[in-house]
């Protein structure tokens, strides 16, 4: 601060000194004038450099920085230092940003860029193809004014995009689209577009595949269950040293027909065109049924009660599926619970959603499992899933029956103290009885 008073005052030293030297000479009045003028002069340069100045900022270019004198010269030297580097910087990012573009331009998936009021800011090659965009005339545009089918513009305004969008293109209904929005930055957002066509028709094939093959697979394996059968149970036609190994090829053959029927149902789950018959469904009464099929199975090596139940509380949903899905979570507490184990059976409101839950005291999971549960044919031990005869598909079936139910599966567990499975049911499922019914 110091020097800077310094370099803009001392030019009028000389002039202070001029004016010392003509006071006794030409007299005060000519001293005073002679140093206004000195003053008028030096707020002349200031005002000649400062409206160089001024004329520069109209069109601030790096070539035409102005020169100054004195004070100002140091000025317009450090501007054009400033913004040398200021260009520096901006060639730097405008270089980093058209190969990003480029990048983005490369991918095979669609990205669109949607500021804060969700407006097209610039969106890829991939993009313009998958959605009909254009980025000469679209952009500014909102992206639901360009993509209108009525699930996207629900899935953008409940703003819940932790799961991606399936739908077909409106330009072509052949072809799969995959839509995803992710927030980034201040309330923008990038819309990442996938065709999944090729995955959708792999997919399929698969379905199909399972499904025909086990639908063949079934006729074979009830002639060999029955044969079986009847060759037992013909008065010696089997040796009593050849009797085990029958026992060993009928259990084996009921377990492929198991296998068989969980296939088939889950090929059934999945087809498209299995929609969902709703009734009303009498849920205290299943679980009842639920319950002593249980204690079947156990053959009274458990303890299978119901712990709670609401009598009130019923489901609209295919009953069928709702079996399904509660006997194997029962089946599967059963079958990993020691014998003396206690299986829980409960079915309550918990909020405005209905759980039916059971919990047993068997062997418990590790959490590193519990994720992949519901996969098909995963196994957290193998060799004591074959003692069970468990198909491995029971979790996965009851997954895709409750995603039908607008549902879903919670598991809480804790090695060697045992798992509560519960099916937690969306309002929008459940029926609420009055008691005089």
């Amino acid at each position: 601060m110091q020097d800077f008073v310094w370099r803009t005052t001392w030019p009028l030293l000389p002039a202070a000194f001029l004016c010392l030297l003509l006071w006794p000479m030409a007299g005060g009045g000519t001293a005073l004038f002679t140093f206004c003028l000195c003053v008028a002069a030096l707020l002349a340069l200031h005002l000649y450099n400062f409206r160089k100045l001024v004329a520069w900022l109209k069109k601030p270019e790096l070539p035409l920085v102005p020169e100054g004198n004195g004070l100002w010269d140091d000025v317009f030297a450090t501007l054009y230092q400033v913004l040398r580097q200021h260009s520096r910087s901006e060639t730097r990012l405008i270089s980093a940003l058209e190969r990003l573009q480029l990048a983005a331009g490369a991918l095979p998936d669609g990205v669109v860029v949607l500021n804060e009021t969700d407006q097209i800011e610039w969106c890829n090659p991939s993009a313009s193809k998958q959605l009909g965009l254009s980025m000469e005339h679209d952009a500014g545009q909102p992206i639901s004014y360009l993509v209108r089918q009525t699930e996207f513009i629900a899935y953008l305004n409940e703003r819940n995009y932790s799961e991606p969008l399936h739908l077909k293109s409106s330009r072509n209904s052949d072809i799969s689209l995959e839509l995803q929005l992710v927030p980034f930055g201040e309330n923008q957002k990038l819309l990442i577009c996938r065709d999944i066509t090729h995955l959708e028709k792999i997919e399929t094939m698969r379905r199909d595949f399972i499904a025909n093959v086990s639908h063949e697979l079934r006729t074979p394996l009830t002639v060999v269950g029955g044969f079986l059968e009847t060759l037992k149970d013909i008065e010696g036609a089997v040796p009593e040293n050849l009797r085990h190994y029958f026992d060993l090829m009928e259990d084996q053959t009921g377990r492929m027909r198991n296998l068989v029927e969980d296939l088939l149902m889950l090929s059934q789950l999945e087809s498209s065109q299995n929609l969902l018959q709703e009734t009303e469904v009498d849920v205290p009464g299943l679980i009842a049924t639920v319950q002593n099929e249980g204690q079947n199975l156990s053959g009274n090596r458990h303890k299978v009660y119901i712990e709670s139940m609401d009598e009130t509380l019923h489901l609209r949903g295919n009953r069928d599926e709702l079996h399904s899905a509660f006997g194997n979570l029962v089946n599967n507490a059963i079958r990993y619970t020691p014998e003396g184990g206690e299986i829980r059976i409960r079915w309550q409101l918990r909020g405005k959603e209905a759980v039916f839950s059971v919990q047993d005291t068997g062997i418990g999971i590790e959490q590193h499992h519990i994720p992949r549960l519901t996969e098909r044919f995963y196994r957290v031990d193998r060799s004591r899933s074959r003692e069970t005869g468990g198909t491995g598909l029971g979790l996965s079936i009851v997954k895709h029956i409750l995603t039908r139910h607008d549902a879903r599966l919670e598991i809480q567990s804790e090695l060697g103290k045992g798992s509560t499975f519960s099916a937690v049911f969306a309002p929008n499922f459940v029926v609420i009885q009055s008691k005089a019914e």
